[in-house]
């Protein structure tokens, strides 16, 4: 069983919107979320989505999820004080859909609209393979690291990796990782595969496309509108 957690509980202070969190941001009359559980949706290894929402606005997501015929949605949680409490509310609601089935889970940004079927694809293969996935691309600048005593370590460009989504595990797995932080009464970490190395778990990765960007800004919501203008000029022209 694969099971994606969507976490869309930010409210875009720096995409700075004042009347929408920027997930619900539209783009052609569609929100930004909507586009990326499109891609879970539509995928035939995913047999359920669950998604951490702002609370207020899980109304308004409930009605673009039958506007858009999104199938999959089996649970919509309320989002936490933070990222890593939001993904936990949704690994909990994907905890009690497996129903004690083994399950593999893809967790992933809700304004991470531009990954692939095949990034989900080797998502699934690779938890098959050795227990967890994360997605990356190749690093194409310089990496500065400041140590502790204020001097620098520039880590070879060619090892290294810049960890992006979905970042995908066995829900057993990272459940007892997110249980074991709540024990020590840590809500800060950054993503789940900073989590997981901290509690000794092997990552494995794979590289997924360069434009799977994290619509943070306004300057990358103008770089989805131009990703989605080539899609459908591609579909148009006959290239896909």
């Amino acid at each position: 069983m694969n099971i994606a957690v969507i976490f869309a509980g930010g409210s875009g202070l720096r995409m700075h919107t004042k009347s929408r969190p920027k997930q619900f941001l539209e783009l052609n009359g569609k929100p930004i979320i909507i586009y990326t559980l499109e891609l879970f949706d539509n995928h035939p290894e995913i047999d359920g989505i669950v998604v951490a929402c702002i609370e207020s606005w899980i109304p308004f997501l409930e009605k673009m999820i039958r506007k858009f015929e999104i199938s999959k949605v089996v649970k919509i949680v309320p989002g936490g004080n933070s990222g890593q409490d939001s993904i936990y509310h949704g690994l909990c609601a994907a905890e009690e859909f497996a129903g004690g089935r083994d399950a593999n889970v893809l967790i992933h940004d809700g304004v991470r609209p531009l990954i692939t079927e095949e990034t989900i694809t080797d998502n699934i293969r690779k938890v098959e393979e050795c227990g967890s996935c994360i997605t990356c691309i190749p690093a194409t600048e310089t990496f500065i690291v400041k140590q502790e005593d204020n001097s620098l370590e520039i880590p070879e460009r060619d090892n290294s990796l810049i960890a992006r989504a979905p970042q995908s595990f066995r829900l057993k797995d990272i459940l007892s990782s997110h249980r074991k932080a709540i024990e020590e009464g840590r809500h800060n970490f950054i993503d789940s595969c900073t989590m997981m190395s901290h509690y000794g778990y092997k990552l494995g990765t794979i590289i997924g496309p360069m434009e799977n960007i994290k619509i943070t800004t306004p300057t990358d919501f103008f770089v989805f509108r131009a990703m989605v203008t080539v899609h459908e000029n591609q579909q148009i022209f006959g290239f896909r």
